[in-house]
């Protein structure tokens, strides 16, 4: 009964908080709720403690990732910018707020990753609070990770 039951005459009698016939299905929603507080961001529901997206546009563990939705850059410049360049709006939070994703720093332009590999893949160009550009790129991978390449 995946240690979350008890096996009676070859049937799982489940302990509270879990069901399905091996008791192997949490009813927990907490690895589901979103950072906004819904659960599956409201784009979703929590299966067995897991996330099933019903908006296609909308992936990861919360269905909080969406790679074609408007905004994905300025969503992400705060973060970018105070994790690669110590400066911005989210300097003084950035160890709170900014480490959602893997950050790796590019010497040039053309060393960004390019469209064509298998996750899909926003190009940035955003400016800075000193009104410079900066370059990255955002993507998030079958696993769910989300990964910045970053222009130095």
């Amino acid at each position: 009964c995946a240690g979350n039951g008890i096996c009676k005459c070859r049937v799982c009698e489940c302990f509270p908080n879990f069901t399905g016939s091996a008791c192997d299905c949490s009813l927990d929603t907490t690895p589901c709720m979103a950072s906004n507080g819904q659960i599956c961001n409201g784009r979703g529901t929590c299966e067995c403690g897991t996330c099933n997206c019903t908006d296609p546009k909308f992936q990861g563990p919360t269905c909080e990732m969406c790679q074609t939705c408007l905004g994905v850059c300025a969503e992400h410049k705060d973060c970018v910018q105070c994790r690669a360049f110590d400066k911005g709006e989210k300097k003084e939070t950035c160890s709170q707020e900014c480490m959602h994703f893997n950050m790796t720093r590019v010497e040039s332009r053309d060393k960004l990753p390019q469209p064509g590999q298998p996750d899909p893949l926003s190009h940035c160009k955003e400016k800075d609070v000193d009104d410079c550009w900066f370059y990255f790129t955002y993507s998030v991978n079958s696993n769910g990770e989300a990964n910045v390449h970053v222009v130095e």
